[in-house]
């Protein structure tokens, strides 16, 4: 009885080193052919079914959270372009409330910095500030990673994705930034547009007009975002009194600058700006309109004044309805995986 089961032992072992030798076949990333070359280094970290199915399990596990109640998807939904829509400020553990409004996670392999205020340059490592942070997850990655190993998914998971039968800080980052890295969005009715298969309305394209004429400067086509910083002539809010990029270099040229984020499924993504204090795009347009506070940091192309009509505000918005991206909303395979 021994010797038969000592038999099984090796059998199963000799099963397991031939699975985990087995090579990961890995995938590339698919976007459009007019976009620019994604600049994320994927030698650093090759994309993979197994490694982006455990990114999207972890993201929306609260077991990366203190007390487990508030996972990644908390404040970044599939259906909202991963961010949130329902509070201004992110919430995390114990009901308490964040600093700023959660970015919307798309496309991010066309970015070098991370935040609000750029605070990150790697997505490999962008996770642990939120898993970390206080206000957010509020949890030790010592314990994440022993809660990982403890459990009966994560350690086949890991395994299956990285070859490994250890669960560190570095596989656990870099599943995370899988998953994140295939969150392309590229199927909108512009991109159609740009295909040649469909054509804008009268409106759609006098509103696309008008914003290469008036925001394209920082929400540069085809992603819809410069990555670059800007003071947009936002009156500062004495309540959070934040000072964007400044917070990170100290450099008072930065002061009230932050990061542009991507027009690319704006129609889902509200509220606006990195306080949420906007809640439609027609308060966006009228603050452009004749809201901007001047300053000396304020972004160039912003100096004069935006003159236009209600009509051309119409059709501005008219336009931007169609960076909505339907069919990667509400892709199931991006979803809670059920």
């Amino acid at each position: 009885m021994k010797t038969k089961l000592i038999h099984i032992i090796i059998l199963f072992g000799l099963v397991l080193i031939f699975v985990s030798s087995q090579p990961i076949e890995q995938i590339e990333l698919e976007y459009p052919d007019y976009w620019p070359d994604p600049v994320y280094k994927f030698e650093n970290n090759p994309l993979s079914e197994s490694g982006i199915y455990l990114g999207r399990k972890l993201f929306y596990d609260p077991i990366l959270s203190k007390d487990s109640s508030i996972s990644c998807s908390s404040c970044h939904l599939s259906y909202t372009a991963f961010t949130h829509v329902d509070h201004t400020l992110s919430h995390g553990i114990k009901d308490k409330i964040g600093n700023r409004n959660s970015m919307a996670l798309t496309n991010l392999a066309w970015s070098n910095s991370f935040m609000w205020d750029g605070a990150v340059h790697m997505l490999d490592v962008q996770a642990l500030n939120p898993i970390t942070d206080s206000l957010e997850m509020g949890e030790d990655l010592e314990n994440v990673l022993h809660k990982l190993t403890r459990s009966e998914i994560y350690p086949e998971l890991f395994s299956q994705a990285f070859q490994d039968t250890v669960i560190n800080t570095n596989y656990l980052l870099k599943a995370l930034a899988q998953f994140q890295l295939s969150l392309v969005t590229s199927n909108s009715k512009y991109d159609k547009v740009k295909s040649g298969i469909v054509e804008f309305t009268e409106q759609e394209s006098k509103g696309y007009e008008l914003f290469l004429e008036h925001c394209n400067v920082c929400h540069t086509e085809p992603l819809f975002t410069s990555y670059n910083f800007e003071n947009n002539g936002l009156p500062k809010d004495k309540l959070l009194n934040d000072l964007g990029r400044y917070n990170i270099t100290n450099n008072p040229v930065d002061s009230l600058k932050f990061k542009i984020p991507s027009l690319r499924n704006i129609e889902y993504s509200y509220p606006y700006m990195h306080d949420g204090r906007f809640k439609n795009l027609k308060q966006v347009l009228k603050h452009y309109a004749n809201g901007i506070e001047v300053g000396p940091n304020l972004g160039f192309s912003l100096k004069t004044p935006i003159l236009l009509n209600q009509n051309d505000h119409n059709a501005i918005i008219s336009f931007l309805l169609t960076l909505t991206d339907k069919s990667f909303l509400f892709d199931k395979n991006i979803a809670y995986p059920r």
